[in-house]
C-alpha cells in the first residue's frame, strides 16, 4: 500500500538527516521536513476517500457495461425518503441507502421499506457524529456494531457494506472495518446536495461529466435532490445508461 512506502520513505529520509545533522552538515529543522511531508499525505490519503490510503474503498465500477449506481446516504428520515423511494419505485429502479443507524431505530418502518421495495441497505454509522473520526477505534468498533445490529433487527440482513462518514478514512476506521470484514464503498460523483440549494446548479453538477462505472452519491435528506431525481433518472436513460443496484455494478455481495 502507499501508505506503507510514505512510512518506510519517511523514516529512512528522517535517519540520513538526522545523521547529517549529528555530523554537523545541516541545522535540525531540517530533519523534520519528512515528518511534515509525511504527515501532508496522511491529511490528504484521510480526507479522500478514493486515494486508498487507509483503506480499501470501491469508488466507481471498472467496467465497460453502460451502467451507474445510484446511492443515498444519512436517511432515514420521513420528510424525503419516501418520496424518493416513490421516484425510484415508479421507474422500476434499485439504489442503495447507506442508513444511520439512530434515524433507522427511530423509524424501523421506513427502513424496511427502503428493503422490501428491492434497495440495499448499507451501513452508515449508528452516531454519524461531527466528532466520529477522532473517535479511538474501540468507540468505532461499538458504533459500527450499534448500527449493524439497528439493520439486522429491522430487516434480518446484516450489511456488508459501509460508506465511511463524511468519506474521511483513518488508522482507527481501518481498524473497525477490518474486524466486521466490511467492504467499503465510496462515489465517483458528488452531488454535494447538503450544500447546493439550487437545483439547476446541482443537475449540472452530476450531470457534467457521467461514464460508465460510475457512482452518485446524493442525500436523502435533501429537497433539491428529491426535485431533480426524476429528470436525472430521464437523462441518464436517454443516454443509454442503465441504473443498476451497487452490489451489482460492483459485483459484491450486499449482505454478510
Amino acid at each position: 500500500m502507499l501508505r506503507d512506502w510514505v512510512t518506510y520513505l519517511t523514516l529512512l529520509v528522517f535517519f540520513v538527516l538526522l545523521y547529517q545533522y549529528r555530523m554537523g552538515f545541516i541545522p535540525f529543522g531540517v530533519t523534520l521536513i519528512p515528518l511534515a511531508v509525511a504527515t501532508g499525505i496522511s491529511a490528504w490519503g484521510a480526507s479522500r476517500v478514493d486515494s486508498n490510503y487507509f483503506i480499501k474503498t470501491l469508488c466507481r465500477a471498472d467496467t465497460k457495461e453502460n451502467a451507474v449506481a445510484l446511492s443515498f446516504d444519512d436517511g432515514p428520515v420521513s420528510d424525503y425518503t419516501p418520496q424518493i423511494l416513490d421516484i425510484l419505485n415508479k421507474h422500476g429502479i434499485s439504489a442503495a441507502f447507506f442508513c444511520i443507524g439512530h434515524r433507522a431505530a427511530a423509524d424501523p418502518a421506513l427502513l424496511r421499506r427502503i428493503y422490501a421495495e428491492g434497495h440495499l441497505i448499507g451501513n452508515h454509522s449508528y452516531s454519524h457524529h461531527a466528532l466520529f473520526d477522532l473517535y479511538p477505534a474501540s468507540k468505532m468498533k461499538a458504533d459500527l456494531q450499534k448500527a449493524n445490529e439497528t439493520i439486522e433487527n429491522a430487516i434480518g440482513e446484516t450489511p456488508k457494506l459501509f460508506r465511511p462518514p463524511y468519506g474521511v478514512t483513518n488508522p482507527m476506521l481501518a481498524k473497525a472495518v477490518k474486524k466486521f470484514d466490511f467492504i467499503s464503498v465510496g462515489w465517483s460523483i458528488r452531488s454535494l446536495d447538503t450544500v447546493i440549494k439550487d437545483e439547476d446548479e446541482l443537475f449540472a453538477r452530476v450531470t457534467r461529466n457521467i461514464k460508465a462505472g460510475d457512482i452518485f452519491l446524493f442525500h436523502d435528506t435533501c429537497a433539491a435532490t428529491v426535485s431533480i431525481l426524476p429528470a436525472l433518472i430521464k437523462k441518464l436513460q436517454r443516454e443509454g445508461f442503465a441504473i443498476k443496484r451497487i452490489d451489482e455494478l460492483l459485483k459484491i455481495p450486499a449482505y454478510a
